[in-house]
């Protein structure tokens, strides 16, 4: 927004007012001091009020004051989790083998341990993914042999500190440490989430790695608007029409380093960093609109964007790439030294080291496997599921089923072990009404939370449309889990009212709020048993599958 004002009332009001939001004092505008002159004849339109330009105070309120109590019920909620993602961790396998899709990963994992990193594939050209995850799922069969509860310990360790995560970006978000803890607890008990970090697989690490990039890229966005603060404080915004250098973020460079790491374990990841490197900037700007300055987006491209593709652009690369330091380092790895044999020494990329080249081509075949990887193609997998289906979990997946002599503990003579992937019903089921009640402030009221967190939901799931064809299952919706709690968390906090409301308004807001939370809590220990492949009877195994569509 442009501003003429003269910079000493610059200067007077910010400094009130950054002096005012540490000591958690309300900023009074000019408004609330001007005397009333009458109300407007009946049918007239009632004269604008007139608030005075103050920068600071549209900078952002300042975080939460109980940081003690804030942490206390972080460790405690996530101490929790560990024991809830931990508990009979090594249970079920195949016969003591992994089960599902842990027979591609697991493997790999332990072959790398023996490789110096790098997998047999002895299918040739066939590891679809990168070796991030593979060598998370190493660390834990190195520390605790090769067996269900080793090859699965990572994840579950992944998914025991995206809870974490959930609580503190909830909370900064919310600025209430008590809708955090909500959001912690909502994490905790929903199925997609819990399952995911019961097994060796690769989801539970993509998305605790696209959740501390949120989480860092929202302590940059608070980090900038409070160096703008400074800076309107100082009297200094009106210096130049393009505003102040920001210095170096860090935040954002761990930003950069997560996303990176994020694609290091699947590709999908890259869906994300063009989204939070979009939403990034877009934030610069608004921060510097925000603060007075006179050309915020011309700014932002002259003093951001620069950073900004350094930071989110170029150190993921780096990140990604470091993933690969067994492979580099190999001398036996698929296509590693394949320029000069299939890969011609010279043309427009000869000037990049033989390495990069190598890794390119193999990139390029394992690309091929994935764009052939259709319904057409390969048939239609028995839990093959589409997009539109995943906001409610309408198609979850078995994972694991045995029945037979083999399987007794239910207390009858037919007893049912299963681990299926279903998303809690009482989180999943409302995700509509969350998500369009999320659009309607988003477009309505311009509340950048609801923004920010619909970019994390809709980047998990819109790219999937583009290619309908292609065979889909359920649990690519691990990483976007934890956007539809802070979706789901926001709508409780209006729910729940303003802190200075009236006291019957926040009861009822409590109350509502607590039955919801209550009725998610009792949903996930319902489907405990097929979550965790407790036996339970023929009756109680179809008690649990609610609809048709759960059904192979």
């Amino acid at each position: 927004m442009t501003t003429s004002l003269p910079r000493p009332w610059i200067r007077a009001v910010a400094s009130r007012t950054v002096a005012g939001s540490r000591h958690g004092a309300a900023t009074r505008t000019a408004a609330d001091e001007a005397p009333t002159t009458g109300n407007p004849l009946l049918g007239e339109r009632p004269p604008p009020v007139q608030h005075p330009l103050d920068p600071a105070a549209r900078l952002g309120p300042p975080p939460p004051s109980d940081r003690l109590r804030g942490w206390i019920v972080t460790a405690v909620l996530t101490l929790v989790a560990g024991a809830v993602r931990f508990a009979g961790l090594g249970y079920p396998t195949d016969g003591g083998t992994p089960v599902f899709d842990e027979k591609h990963y697991v493997p790999q994992a332990w072959q790398m341990l023996r490789n110096g990193g790098v997998e047999d594939n002895p299918g040739y050209e066939l590891v679809v993914h990168p070796p991030l995850g593979k060598q998370l799922i190493a660390l834990g069969e190195m520390l605790f042999g090769y067996d269900g509860f080793g090859w699965r310990a990572a994840a579950a360790l992944a998914g025991t500190l995206t809870v974490l995560l959930v609580i503190r970006v909830a909370r900064r978000l919310t600025r209430s440490t008590l809708l955090g803890a909500i959001a912690g607890v909502l994490l905790i008990c929903d199925g997609l989430s819990h399952v995911q970090s019961r097994m060796g697989m690769l989801d539970a690490f993509a998305a605790f790695f696209v959740l501390a990039a949120f989480a860092t890229l929202v302590c940059d966005r608070d980090d900038v608007r409070a160096r703008m603060a400074r800076v309107v404080a100082e009297g200094r915004i009106g210096d130049t029409p393009f505003g102040p250098r920001l210095g170096v973020r860090w935040w954002r460079l761990a930003t950069g380093v997560l996303l990176g790491l994020g694609c290091a374990v699947k590709w999908s990841g890259v869906y994300w960093l063009a989204a939070f490197a979009v939403l990034a900037v877009f934030w610069d700007a608004t921060a510097r609109r925000a603060s007075g300055v006179e050309r915020p987006w011309v700014g932002t491209v002259r003093r951001d964007l620069g950073p900004a593709l350094w930071a989110l652009a170029l150190v993921p690369v780096l990140a990604y790439l470091f993933s690969w330091w067994g492979w580099f380092r190999s001398e036996t790895a698929i296509d590693r030294h394949v320029v000069g044999i299939d890969v011609g020494t010279g043309g427009p990329w000869a000037f990049l080291p033989d390495a990069l080249r190598s890794l390119w081509y193999y990139s390029g075949h394992v690309l091929d496997f994935h764009a052939g990887l259709t319904t057409a193609a390969s048939g239609m997998h028995p839990w093959e599921s589409k997009p539109w289906t995943w906001p409610m979990g309408l198609r979850p997946m078995l994972y694991y089923y045995a029945s037979g002599e083999g399987v007794t503990g239910c207390g009858g003579p037919d007893c049912v072990s299963a681990v299926m992937l279903i998303g809690t019903p009482a989180l999943w089921w409302p995700a509509l009404v969350v998500l369009a009640f999320a659009l309607w402030r988003t477009f309505t009221r311009f509340d950048w939370r609801y923004g920010a967190v619909l970019v994390g939901y809709g980047a998990g799931i819109l790219p999937w449309f583009a290619n309908i064809e292609r065979q889909m299952y359920y649990f690519y919706m691990a990483p976007v889990a934890p956007f539809l709690v802070l979706a789901t968390v926001l709508l409780m906090g209006e729910i729940l009212g303003p802190a200075h409301a009236a006291r019957e308004r926040r009861q009822t807001g409590l109350l509502v709020v607590g039955l919801w939370v209550g009725l998610v809590v009792a949903n996930f220990l319902w489907l405990w048993p097929i979550l965790v492949g407790q036996p339970i009877t023929q009756d109680m195994w179809n008690m649990q599958l609610w609809l048709p569509s759960w059904r192979a």
